[in-house]
């Protein structure tokens, strides 16, 4: 029995999959330009707006088969065309479908159903195009690949085969049809590092110039030019031309690449890139039908798999909790801001300028005390709006715009009319307060006055003012306009207005914002902390760095703890460090070894050709009783257990999800752990250090 046969007996025959929301295929016919002839155009489309996304499950893909059966028993058709909704192309499987799955053979089935259907687009008698007119990922993407042609559209905001970065691989075709498409190297940026990169997307130019597309029209006229481009193909006036695909040294070359990062990135601890990778690397000889059964193996084991639930897990925080922040007062509080200011020009502010002149399009005032140093600030914001406009990000005329937006003032009188004041000085409370205090002479007493400290006490910091209800921290996350996390703190005092209006500004700033309490560090530094002082800890006793570096590889973490250290310098770290151990010195102790290090000047423990610098490793030498690397990672995982369970229990956030949310948006913690608890219950590290789960069985593993 064929897949399509017996996913319509399954679906007939059992209440199953009855929530999927179904994707349609609707069959016209087009009277092509040119007198080429009559197209059927297929249009994807699940009846709802571009805010619910076309997405592939059995009762989807079943509609597109019987669409392309319709299309395949006509003798009168010289094309058959696919496109999809206003604004959306696919963007793959249904990930709530895929997560119901608890049999290895039924999630395989699925993989068989998906290249049974698609496959069948590129076997017709006639040839088929894609017309990729929005958002393109997963299934949406392998649509396409297995289309003759394919045409995009330059407004096409995303394009992605993000499968690894759940915990899957593309297993519909794109492991196999994209690198013999565009060959080894390319196809991996899309399959391997673009997912490794926060999952990049590509944008409708990108994909057309890595030769996913054929051709790319302007969005405005692009299914009218797709069909135009057709006729000529189908007429002869016009011969797509590729480029041939190396399947030599060059392949086994990106490959061998493409592994190296992979092992050094992830160190085997998300096995959706090594089966990935490891389908590209024998597709180059594998036939269609070899490299589409492999593909349909893989997605059994991977569906199966603890890793994919916790990324699917990861995703639903991402896409549904961080849109809906636990704890956040309604949206009507909030008071609308027609002008900001930063106080401070440092690199930090000018990040802040930046992205509150792009994001909110209203002034953005810098203050300093130096001129030098307020004339440097402005300059790296408008240097950065620079760059923007020579990759043709921004237009000229939007780039004159924001420079103008953007200015500088020696006194802090500029925020008179301010609504929102952001300070971005040095982290020592006194010289926070002092600002504070300042402020206050100058502003409305509605005006928002926001810090971003990483770990100082927001009520403590209000303290001393007149109006401590419209204090509230505002903590980002460096790169600024990289990582999406903001932690908002409610001091002691903090209104729900200001609370309001920092979450809407937040969501205006496109960050995904978190409720904390304020307590020492808040959750991101609080929880890297802890594992920094573990790890530092064991350093102490004796144990060489480069084995407590390796102790946390199995997590797959973006880089290791001493790499870390150093981005973020060794004399923050020890600064917030030090916050900690005046709140909780048991849990954070203070090295010795650690702190003369830092008074050493050392900017990290690593040489700019990444080998150990000698004056670190002399600096933490001498402890006695070293750790073998998985007694480190066993303590480091104890102590964050219990941080975490500690965290939970005074209230810091609403639930342990949040705390999954914010290490994922904030520290870049790899999708296939869920973040941090999922890890934690899966290990039954959990259970040993504080006698109970995290989260309910099955929430992010499979169901037991």
């Amino acid at each position: 029995m064929s897949s399509v046969e017996t996913w319509r007996s399954l679906l007939a025959s059992e209440d199953r999959n009855a929530d999927e929301v179904v994707t349609h295929a609707r069959v016209r016919d087009v009277e092509l330009p040119l007198g080429a002839g009559r197209a059927a155009l297929i249009t994807l489309d699940n009846g709802h707006d571009h805010t619910k996304p076309n997405t592939f499950g059995p009762r989807g893909l079943l509609a597109l088969d019987e669409a392309i059966d319709q299309v395949a028993k006509r003798d009168d058709i010289v094309a058959v065309g696919v496109t999809g909704k206003p604004f959306i192309f696919a963007v793959g499987a249904d990930l709530k479908g895929v997560s119901s799955l608890n049999d290895k053979e039924e999630a395989r089935l699925i993989g068989r159903l998906g290249h049974d259907v698609f496959r069948r687009l590129g076997e017709l008698d006639v040839p088929s195009f894609a017309y990729v007119n929005g958002a393109a990922m997963g299934g949406g993407v392998e649509v396409a690949l297995h289309c003759t042609y394919r045409t995009v559209s330059a407004g096409v905001p995303a394009l992605a085969l993000p499968e690894t970065f759940l915990g899957l691989v593309p297993g519909w075709g794109g492991t196999y049809l994209l690198p013999r498409l565009i060959g080894a190297e390319q196809a991996l940026k899309v399959v391997i590092d673009n997912p490794l990169a926060q999952n990049r997307m590509l944008n409708g130019r990108e994909a057309y110039e890595l030769g996913i597309a054929d051709a790319i029209f302007d969005s405005a006229d692009f299914l009218e030019e797709s069909l135009a481009w057709t006729a000529r193909v189908l007429n002869g006036d016009l011969k797509v031309e590729r480029p041939a695909v190396d399947t030599g040294k060059a392949w086994d070359d990106a490959i061998a690449q493409a592994r190296w990062t992979v092992e050094g990135r992830l160190h085997g601890a998300a096995p959706s890139f090594t089966r990935a990778l490891e389908l590209v690397e024998a597709a180059k000889d594998r036939t269609r039908d070899e490299g589409f059964a492999a593909e349909d193996e893989a997605l059994g084991d991977l569906i199966m798999s603890d890793e994919l639930r916790a990324g699917l897990y990861a995703f639903d925080l991402t896409q549904k909790r961080a849109k809906r922040p636990a704890g956040a007062p309604a949206k009507e509080l909030a008071r609308p801001v027609t002008k900001v200011g930063v106080v401070g020009a440092g690199l930090m502010a000018s990040q802040l300028a930046l992205l509150f002149a792009r994001r909110l399009e209203v002034p953005v005032v810098l203050t300093d005390l130096d001129r030098d140093r307020l004339d440097k600030g402005v300059g790296y914001a408008h240097g950065e709006i620079d760059k923007l406009l020579g990759k043709g990000r921004i237009s000229a005329d939007k780039a004159n715009r924001l420079k103008a937006l953007i200015t500088g003032s020696l006194t802090k009188d500029a925020f008179a009319d301010a609504d929102f004041v952001i300070e971005a000085v040095f982290e020592e409370m006194s010289v926070k307060q002092k600002v504070f205090a300042e402020l206050e002479e100058h502003v409305s007493a509605e005006c928002v006055l926001a810090t971003n400290t990483s770990s100082l006490s927001v009520t403590e910091m209000a303290s001393g003012l007149r109006h401590p209800e419209r204090v509230v921290g505002f903590h980002f996350f460096n790169p600024v306009a990289v990582l999406p996390l903001l932690e908002i703190v409610r001091g002691t005092g903090t209104d729900d207005a200001t609370l309001a209006t920092a979450f809407a500004t937040g969501k205006a700033l496109k960050k995904s914002c978190v409720l904390v309490k304020d307590a020492p560090a808040f959750v991101v530094n609080r929880i890297l902390l802890r594992l920094m002082a573990e790890i530092v800890q064991t350093v102490d006793e004796g144990t060489p760095i480069e084995v407590a570096e390796r102790a946390a590889a199995p997590l797959g973490l973006p880089m290791p703890p001493f790499v870390l250290m150093g981005l973020v310098g060794p004399a923050i770290a020890l600064h917030v460090n030090e916050t900690l151990h005046g709140a909780f010195p048991d849990r954070f102790p203070l090295s010795a070894k650690f702190a003369a290090f830092v008074r050493a000047g050392k900017a990290g423990v690593y040489r700019p050709d990444f080998t150990l610098d000698p004056e670190a490793v002399a600096i933490f030498a001498g402890g006695t009783s070293p750790s073998t690397e998985e007694q480190v990672l066993d303590r480091a995982l104890r102590a964050l257990a219990e941080e975490i369970k500690i965290m939970l229990d005074e209230g810091v956030v609403a639930a342990a999800q949040d705390i999954d949310l914010c290490v994922i948006l904030g520290a870049g913690w790899p999708f296939h752990l869920g973040g941090i608890t999922p890890y934690l219950d899966r290990t039954g590290i959990a259970e040993k250090v504080n006698g109970t789960r995290f989260l309910e069985p099955g929430a992010a593993s499979l169901p037991t």
